[in-house]
């Protein structure tokens, strides 16, 4: 066999190229260097498990802190809510309830009922003036009200016709005072009470 005479050029430099047959002192740093590769991917490993870790412990504490915040808002929150929507019931209920007495017919009862509760409140004054509008009045004065009668004689009292008086109330005026019984300020009396 013939020598080699040529000479070889390679486009890159050869790395990690060992002599064949160098012996044991090759196959030595052949094992070293596969030894400090694994210990190099183990302590990688190792530092890409306790930086995972510390992640995911500062990720959990986050999350926990971020849901102790949106439970603590939500206990803040609820009774704010409740408060409003108690309001919004009162209101709705006292707007309906306003809307149904004033959609209901006016009957020579139903004034009599409010003059009677008026004149409860004004028991044993000697005198007094009932104010209705005047239409009420002529409805109890055509139905022949008893109302209107003059009761015992120790009691002074008249009714009058006012349209200040809205329809279906009326106003109870004694030298004490006045007591209001018109439906609107029933319901501004009833919606005090519930708001307040």
């Amino acid at each position: 066999m013939k020598p080699w005479s040529e000479t070889l050029t390679l486009p890159k430099p050869l790395r990690h190229a060992h002599l064949h047959g160098g012996g044991d002192e090759a196959g030595a740093d052949a094992r070293a260097a596969a030894e400090e590769v694994r210990a190099s991917y183990e302590r990688g490993r190792r530092e890409a498990e306790q930086a995972l870790s510390q992640q995911l412990f500062q990720q959990r504490t986050e999350m926990h802190e971020l849901m102790r915040g949106v439970v603590e808002s939500l206990r803040q929150a609820v009774p704010q809510i409740m408060r409003d929507t108690e309001n919004t019931m009162i209101a709705l209920s006292l707007s309906v309830a306003q809307k149904l007495v004033a959609g209901m017919p006016i009957s020579a009862a139903m004034i009599e009922g409010v003059v009677r509760d008026a004149l409860a409140q004004v028991e044993g004054t000697a005198q007094f003036t009932v104010r209705l509008h005047p239409t009420d009045l002529e409805l109890l004065q055509k139905c022949d009200s008893p109302l209107l009668a003059a009761g015992d004689g120790a009691k002074e009292f008249r009714f009058l016709s006012s349209p200040e008086v809205t329809r279906g109330g009326c106003l109870v005026q004694t030298h004490f005072g006045t007591v209001d019984a018109r439906r609107e300020t029933k319901f501004d009396l009833l919606q005090r009470t519930l708001t307040a």
